[in-house]
């Protein structure tokens, strides 16, 4: 499974949304559930499925699938592909 497909599984997994709902410009606006108790579960999925724990501040930094992309990667967790 690449880190896309991941991250993918990720966000239906956190934010309980459905395959046909996930974009790669996926903003948190446009997720109901990617509320206060969204942030810290996303965190939470950070660090279970690519074994890197965001900080608080980053965690709610977070706003759109490509600022988690680029956290990932600021952090040597490649997207490439």
């Amino acid at each position: 499974m690449t880190n896309h497909q991941k991250l993918e599984q990720l966000f239906l997994d956190v934010f309980l949304i459905e395959p046909s709902e996930y974009r790669l410009d996926l903003r948190r606006s446009e997720v109901d559930t990617w509320d206060s108790l969204g942030v810290v579960s996303l965190g939470v999925g950070i660090e279970e499925t690519f074994g890197y724990h965001p900080t608080p501040a980053e965690a709610r930094a977070l706003a759109s699938v490509p600022d988690v992309i680029a956290l990932l990667e600021s952090r040597g967790i490649g997207f490439d592909g």
